[in-house]
């Protein structure tokens, strides 16, 4: 057995750092990989091998041995087998399909410069089409906990191998779900991404609008680290999106972890049954609400809109975007497809186009529905699967079940949103259970941070190893440049000046108070009332603020709108963070009114009224 089992991207490149070479120890793990295993459909040859290590001798000589300008050197993964990988055939789990593909994926691609080595590809429900990972040719894949339940699909194979420790980290597809009901099942990350921001150039469609790439790893850190490396703009692909040049107010923003965090969770969750399930949320629920000194704020929804919203992506129109994607080999191959993959991609024949619009309509309409439910909440937390079914009663039932799995993932990316599954322990019965963070589109690192917090707090084994879970870090890092402005008078939430940073795009971090070192005055004759702040070495007090925080790009156009005598400096924050803020002018103090004694702007407004 390998040393490098259960090892992390970290443990890769500390043995990389410290002497290890990648033949000694990938030849190591190809050798373990030998024999029967449904989560692989093939696995690196021994000539792949021998041109991996050259191309990888011939990266690192390129870089004169600088380790940190490869930040994936030598470390193994796999790729689900509905993405291309030069070298090993592409089959989307049905033989009759494979082809050889001449060029990587874009996202492999970006992973093998990185240093990365594919060793394998991975077993997937056929065609990336269901959540239960029993629907191929090449077997079903087991749980990595107990093998008689599930391992979760489409990407079961991939979660599969991580969760045993074979690869750090692997690549699945997330179309509505399968990146994160393989990881709740198997006590995985699971990272699904804001569409577009991985390209899905060399991916086979399942729904192509709908489709992204996905990261399992052991940990939070590894799959952002992988993350980042596969992140960017893609020309090749018409669906890649380039991140917005300001942070967006009308989808679902995480604020900077820390207190008064809102989230969503479902108003009268369904677990169909399974009360292990519904008995370990409750738990999970109560741990979240202590996550914090103060608490993680948990706001029951109704997610009505959400789940019929979901309903559509089976039930209605889109499933004929499956079938476009395989119309001409389905056309004359029907017989070797999997039957319960060939009658779900059939039911296209069902819909005309009229019903299509029709479907998109209702869409628009429930999306307005769920901006405004989103409204007031930083985000959702919802369970990653309802349910945790054995092998047997899926195939019993394939369909219905393989709906309920999907009741918390099928509406995400039909909402444009973004989601990070994460462990949250484990049920009685010894199964894994999972919980997933949802937020807004382009909120991915936002997740990622405040999921880092959860597992450090609740930290749980890696995968299905013994191997105790490292500290998570994981720093928060917006998607775009950006600025804080602490404000304490008229631009505070619901004053006359607000809409000066909402207009822009600006979102609240905190409500805090400035050191003792503060004066505060309401200065004369300004429309609308606004305070200046003074500095002072004593007989100061602390003062009520706002920290917002906006993108570069729109902080010129926002300091532009401050009159004079005040202006922009730094403010002493209550923990001695200095942050850019609003200052006075000496000579605007004259004629001002002392508020200080209202200890804020808020507090001296209320009293005039």
């Amino acid at each position: 057995m390998p040393t490098t089992l259960g090892w992390t991207i970290a443990d890769w490149q500390q043995a990389y750092r410290e002497g290890a070479e990648p033949e000694a120890l990938i030849s190591k793990l190809l050798d373990y990989l030998k024999g029967d295993d449904s989560a692989w459909i093939s696995r690196m040859n021994e000539n792949g091998f021998h041109q991996a290590m050259a191309e990888l001798a011939d990266q690192l000589e390129a870089v004169d041995g600088d380790l940190d300008q490869l930040p994936l050197y030598g470390i193994p993964f796999a790729v689900k087998d509905n993405i291309d990988a030069t070298g090993f055939e592409t089959t989307a789990a049905c033989p009759a399909f494979a082809y050889t593909p001449e060029q990587d994926a874009t996202v492999v691609r970006k992973l093998k410069a990185a240093g990365a080595v594919v060793i394998g590809k991975t077993n997937l429900d056929q065609f990336a089409t269901g959540l239960v990972g029993t629907r191929s040719p090449y077997g079903a894949v087991p749980n990595s906990v107990n093998p008689k339940v599930i391992s979760g699909g489409s990407s079961s194979g991939s979660a599969s191998v991580v969760a045993r420790g074979l690869v750090p980290f692997a690549l699945g597809t997330d179309t509505a779900g399968s990146g994160r009901v393989p990881a709740g099942l198997n006590n995985l990350v699971g990272l699904k991404p804001t569409k577009g921001l991985f390209s899905i150039n060399g991916v086979v469609p399942a729904c192509r609008s709908l489709d992204c790439v996905s990261v399992f790893g052991l940990t939070i850190a590894d799959a952002a680290l992988v993350a980042e490396v596969m992140a960017g703009f893609d020309k090749a692909d018409a669906f890649s999106r380039k991140a917005p040049g300001a942070l967006p107010l009308d989808a679902p923003a995480l604020r900077r972890p820390g207190p008064a965090q809102r989230l969503a969770i479902p108003e009268h969750p369904e677990f169909f049954g399974d009360q292990q399930a519904e008995a370990a949320w409750n738990i999970t629920l109560s741990q979240w609400r202590q996550l914090d000194t103060a608490g993680v704020e948990l706001v029951p929804l109704d997610f009505s809109p959400l789940l019929e919203l979901a309903a559509l992506l089976y039930e209605g129109p889109w499933v004929a975007e499956r079938h476009a994607a395989v119309q001409a080999f389905m056309a004359d191959n029907a017989d070797d497809m999997n039957e319960t993959v060939r009658s779900i991609i059939s039911k296209a024949e069902d819909f005309t186009a009229t019903d299509t619009f029709n479907a998109q309509y209702r869409k628009e309409e429930l999306l307005r529905q769920i901006d405004s439910l989103l409204a007031e909440v930083d985000g959702l937390l919802v369970p990653t699967a309802p349910i945790a079914p054995t092998i047997e009663a899926v195939n019993a039932d394939p369909v219905a079940l393989n709906s309920q799995l999907g009741t918390y993932t099928n509406f995400v990316n039909l909402a444009d949103l973004c989601a990070l599954a994460v462990p949250a322990g484990f049920r009685d019965d010894g199964l894994p259970f999972g919980v997933t963070l949802i937020s807004g589109a382009w909120k991915d690192r936002e997740l990622q941070s405040l999921a880092s917090q959860w597992l450090n707090a609740h930290p749980t084994p890696l995968g299905a190893t013994d191997k105790a879970r490292p500290e998570e870090v994981v720093t928060y890092q917006p998607a775009v440049p950006t600025i804080q402005v602490a404000v304490v008078g008229a631009h505070l939430s619901g004053m006359p000046l607000n809409t000066q940073l909402t207009e822009r795009k600006a979102r609240l971090l905190e409500q805090t108070t400035t050191t003792p070192n503060y004066r505060l005055y309401a200065l004369p004759n300004t429309t609308p009332p606004k305070p200046g702040l003074k500095r002072v070495e004593e007989d100061g007090a602390q003062i009520v603020l706002e920290v917002w925080e906006m993108a570069a790009s729109e902080f010129g156009s926002f300091v532009d709108l401050i009159p004079a005598p005040l202006g922009i400096g730094n403010v002493e924050l209550a923990d001695g963070r200095w942050v850019n803020g609003f200052i006075c002018e000496g000579y605007g103090f004259t004629g001002a009114r002392d508020v200080t004694e209202f200890g804020g702007w808020r507090a001296f407004i209320k009293s005039r009224a």
